[in-house]
């Protein structure tokens, strides 16, 4: 694969299953599915069947830009659906469109005649930028499950609130369009998914960074509500289970900052006639200066993008920090396996080690002793540990913390496995390098050079991650036994080079610090900047 993999009904009385060839004699999955929207021609290859490119609502161009998603339009005949769709508007270099919202199916091209749990993944990049053709599904399909994959809007396209569009439409929730669309895609899944074989009872959530942060929304927000049943978070970014890691926006300043943005357009005023003219601008204009590096270095020093804002406290979609939700016990009730890699990504700054410790305030000198004992450690090494701890890691160890309060089943993990031609090159797994493990396409990320090693530890980590999507727990089939997490006892799975391995946090130390810091910090937070709970018509982005 060229662009590298972690950057980045059937017709029933109509036709009857064929018979696959071979000793088993398995009856195989008809190719043909007929949705609601229409028919629709899978392909098999290597015993998987998958169907791409599937629209699951309207295109949101024209009048629909800015919109909540809308119901997708029937079509006449049979819909071949052999390729991917376009993806959503971004910089990157890849085949684009705003007419972008399709989901992508894969399954076993065997048929049971059982329906199939389902797993449907959303990628991360920051709200900015994604693919969901950079996640091939075909590995974790042939073990047992159907995966999902699904495109949402992003950047100024999928976040962003113009006072116009609540004056255009004020039934429906407005800015977080891109969670919107998940949102959507998770009901076109409950609609359809039987059609493939699958079971929209046993649906589970998985995703990386964004996509885990855009998993956390669905675990907190009303509006999700029964759509799944079980959720992976892969290193949960935008947002966090921490409201001061990465902030999320209220609608008043996410709606100042896109009349700010609008202004710079030549563009004023909040009427019809401001959101008509918007909707003329290009949409590679409104794309312009929102790649990936610009955003985290937006976020690293307190300079956003101009009219970029993430997450959005709309009201509707996002009623409170997933900070607040969790310790209300507001989330879904729902099985949750949660982790980070060993290297993780750090959003902030600090041009020396006194203003990096500072931010511990009154336990400075103590996190200074964690952190720097012997005082030999550089800055940039110190910025890389503090920052992802901050970022990342210790609010993943909170919400494990607050899921296991409820009684919920919960499992938590560290990633360190690095494929062997990349060691020596890092000092540990960096953001996103689990992805081509847990997705059992160990190739995907060094190519050629992937090594025994390297695929047994997809083999090892797909298995646990397909088990949890089929029983909500990822034990099984002889591996290792992964004990549910308890905060008491300071147990978690380890994935490191030499295998799986169960045992105490060596970071617990120093995410104990993060977490005094970001308790002080919360009891800071005034709820009363936050917006008031809305409901529409029918709790539902669609009118």
């Amino acid at each position: 694969m060229k662009t590298p993999f972690w950057v980045s009904a059937v017709l029933v009385g109509g036709l009857l299953p064929l018979l696959a060839t071979g000793a088993t004699d398995m009856p195989v999955f008809p190719e043909l599915v007929n949705t609601e929207t229409g028919l629709l021609r899978g392909v098999v290859s290597d015993d998987v069947l998958s169907f791409k490119g599937i629209p699951y609502a309207t295109p949101p161009i024209g009048e629909l830009r800015w919109r909540a998603p809308q119901p997708p339009k029937a079509w006449e005949g049979v819909r071949d659906a052999d390729k991917f769709g376009p993806e959503c508007m971004q910089v990157d270099k890849v085949a684009k469109s705003e007419d972008c919202l399709t989901v992508n199916v894969w399954r076993p091209a065997s048929n049971t005649g059982e329906p199939l749990p389902v797993m449907v993944w959303i990628y991360g990049g920051a709200l900015v930028h994604g693919a969901s053709s950079l996640y091939p599904a075909d590995a974790l399909a042939k073990q047992g499950v159907i995966v999902v994959s699904l495109n949402y809007r992003m950047g100024r396209l999928g976040f962003f609130a113009h006072p116009a569009q609540e004056n255009e439409a004020p039934d429906e929730p407005h800015g977080n369009y891109g969670f919107l669309d998940q949102r959507a895609a998770l009901e076109w899944v409950q609609r359809n998914i039987g059609a493939f074989g699958g079971d929209p009872k046993q649906v589970t959530l998985f995703g990386e960074s964004a996509g885990g942060g855009s998993i956390l929304v669905h675990l907190t927000s009303p509006m999700s509500k029964g759509l799944f049943q079980r959720a992976i978070l892969q290193s949960p970014g935008i947002p966090t289970a921490r409201a001061a890691a990465v902030p999320l926006t209220s609608l008043e300043d996410a709606q100042q900052r896109a009349q700010e943005y609008t202004r710079s357009l030549g563009i004023n005023g909040d009427g019809p006639q401001a959101l008509a003219a918007l909707r003329e601008v290009p949409a590679e204009t409104l794309v312009e200066g929102t790649s990936l590096p610009q955003v985290l270095a937006g976020l690293s020093n307190n300079a956003s993008v101009n009219g970029v804002v993430g997450s959005i406290l709309d009201g509707r979609m996002v009623v409170e920090t997933p900070e607040q939700a969790l310790a209300a016990g507001h989330q879904a009730r729902v099985p949750v396996l949660i982790g980070t890699t060993d290297r993780e990504l750090g959003i902030g700054a600090a041009t020396s080690k006194d203003e990096l410790f500072v931010r511990f305030g009154s336990d400075a000198s103590e996190a200074r002793h964690v952190y720097d004992p012997t005082g030999e450690q550089t800055l940039e090494e110190l910025k890389s540990d503090v920052l992802a701890d901050e970022t990342l890691v210790e609010p993943a160890r909170h919400l494990a913390d607050e899921v296991a309060k409820t009684g919920q089943p919960v499992w938590l993990y560290r990633f360190g496995y690095l494929a062997e031609s990349l060691r020596g090159k890092s000092k540990g797994t960096l953001h996103a390098m689990e992805i081509p493990s847990t997705f059992n396409l160990p190739s995907a990320l060094v190519g050629n050079a992937v090594t025994a090693d390297d695929k047994a530890m997809g083999n090892l980590a797909s298995a646990y991650w397909t088990a949890f999507g089929k029983n909500g727990n990822p034990n099984g089939e002889g591996r290792l036994h992964w004990p549910q997490y308890n905060p008491a006892a300071d147990q978690l799975m380890h994935f490191t080079n030499e295998g799986a391995v169960v045992g105490t946090d060596p970071l617990k130390s120093r995410l104990d610090l993060v977490a005094i810091q970001r308790t002080r910090q919360q009891a800071l937070l005034t709820p009363a900047c936050l917006p008031s709970p809305q409901t529409g018509s029918d709790g539902s982005g669609f009118e």
